[in-house]
């Protein structure tokens, strides 16, 4: 088969994996984004189960549900396909939204949100690794729309946006993020502790509240600028009690109470 063609049946399997429809935009995203693009020349490192790695050079094996290595020091990778998918899912991303994509890694995935948003939309990528950004830069620079910043996404003031989207492992909420958001926004991202599964956190701002829900299990490689040992420790205890799908409310103010699942320094989690 050609790689189009692979791509087609990568993106069935993506969507089905993701309970999405195979005609859908997200979809659609998987079909048309050529992954080697983003992963740099062969050959590429894909992991596999249980930390089994291998060496590939066919592009044809990039075009499965697996991680693929794109910096091999810093332990960073290509992303879960199905994830990422049912993160966008859950983002509902409109045509013409404002997005930040905070751990953009080389554009492969902001690709995608830039195609949600189309090109009446914009889209701000914050990479930390200077190299990475530089190839996010270049893959991208067909979509005017996208801008990618060669900086932390952790710090200083962020553009306001209807969608934000973390791929970096956090175990503090971020004043930053949440400040960023306009009214009914959404911002996504890994809640994680130092070992062990943490969970993709979904927020929404409301006029007076912000709803809160975990979509599932997640780990992610560590968000520099939004990590602590006091908070990665606490957030061990509280996925090791269990109860994340309780979650229902970020609070900002007040004290925890009674229904607190886990508390920040400025903010809480909380299952009422």
């Amino acid at each position: 088969m050609e790689l189009a063609e692979y791509r087609q049946r990568f993106a069935k399997e993506i969507a089905h994996s993701a309970g999405l429809a195979e005609d859908g935009a997200i979809a659609k995203g998987f079909a048309t984004t050529p992954r080697e693009k983003f992963l740099g020349p062969p050959p590429w490192r894909i992991f596999g189960g249980e930390g089994e790695t291998r060496l590939v050079n066919d592009p044809e094996q990039l075009y499965h549900d697996v991680l693929v290595q794109i910096k091999g020091e810093a332990a960073i990778n290509n992303g879960q396909p199905s994830l990422h998918a049912l993160c966008f899912a859950a983002l509902h991303i409109a045509a013409g939204e404002t997005v930040v994509h905070v751990g953009a890694g080389t554009g492969y995935y902001t690709a995608m949100l830039a195609q949600l948003t189309g090109s009446q939309g914009r889209v701000d990528a914050y990479e930390i690794e200077r190299d990475l950004a530089a190839a996010a830069a270049a893959n991208l620079r067909e979509m005017p729309w996208v801008r990618v910043h060669a900086e932390s996404g952790t710090a200083g003031r962020l553009p306001l946006c209807d969608v934000l989207y973390v791929n970096a492992g956090a175990t503090d909420i971020l004043d930053a993020w949440l400040d960023a958001l306009r009214l009914e926004g959404r911002l996504l991202f890994p809640l994680t502790p130092d070992e062990g599964y943490g969970g993709m956190l979904l927020v929404t701002r409301h006029p007076e509240t912000y709803a809160a829900r975990f979509l599932c299990g997640a780990k992610f490689v560590a968000c520099a600028g939004a990590r602590s040992d006091k908070m990665a420790r606490q957030l061990s205890q509280c996925f090791g009690r269990g109860r994340m799908t309780r979650v229902r409310s970020l609070e900002r103010e007040g004290l925890p109470d009674e229904t607190a699942w886990c508390a920040g320094d400025t903010w809480w989690l909380s299952m009422r």
